[in-house]
């Protein structure tokens, strides 16, 4: 009989520090935690740009409100996006994928904007690379009868 002692939440991958995978993991979901939050907090101060300008006519005609109260709505939806990486970043980075594909839509109705969509794109497959390696590192599950087991977990 084996006993398992626990001094770290276990994972599904071991996790060690020089591993170039969990490296990029680390580095992925470092950048789309503060960038979203960066960016999100912005969207009530303006300092980077303008960000209603970024915000497609289509779009805007869609929304409730004005472009100013659809970009603080963005900037709050980017705030919790990036806090979810941070605590969950499995579900996390589908989460940022998804708003980007939203951005992304956004910007190939402003004329001009295309490339703003590919680089945004670039961003889109990073979100879906955080996802899929941060379903490599997520914690394992205890086993409801014996808490010291590992288990193949989905947390």
């Amino acid at each position: 009989m084996h006993t398992h002692t626990i001094t770290t939440a276990p994972t599904t991958r071991p996790v060690d520090r020089h591993d170039p995978t969990f490296q990029a993991f680390l580095l992925l979901r470092t950048v789309f935690t503060v960038a979203p939050v960066v960016f999100g907090l912005d969207k009530f101060f303006n300092v980077l740009t303008n960000w209603e300008h970024y915000l497609a006519p289509r779009i805007d005609d869609l929304v409730p409100g004005n472009a100013h109260q659809a970009m603080l709505v963005v900037g709050v939806v980017e705030i919790v996006a990036g806090l979810l990486v941070a605590v969950r970043p499995l579900i996390g980075g589908y989460v940022v994928a998804a708003w980007l594909a939203g951005i992304i839509v956004n910007m190939l109705l402003l004329p001009g904007f295309y490339d703003v969509a590919l680089r945004d794109f670039g961003l889109f497959i990073a979100a879906l690379a955080l996802a899929r390696l941060a379903s490599a590192f997520r914690p394992a599950r205890r086993s409801a009868n014996n808490p010291a087991e590992i288990g193949e977990g989905t947390r």
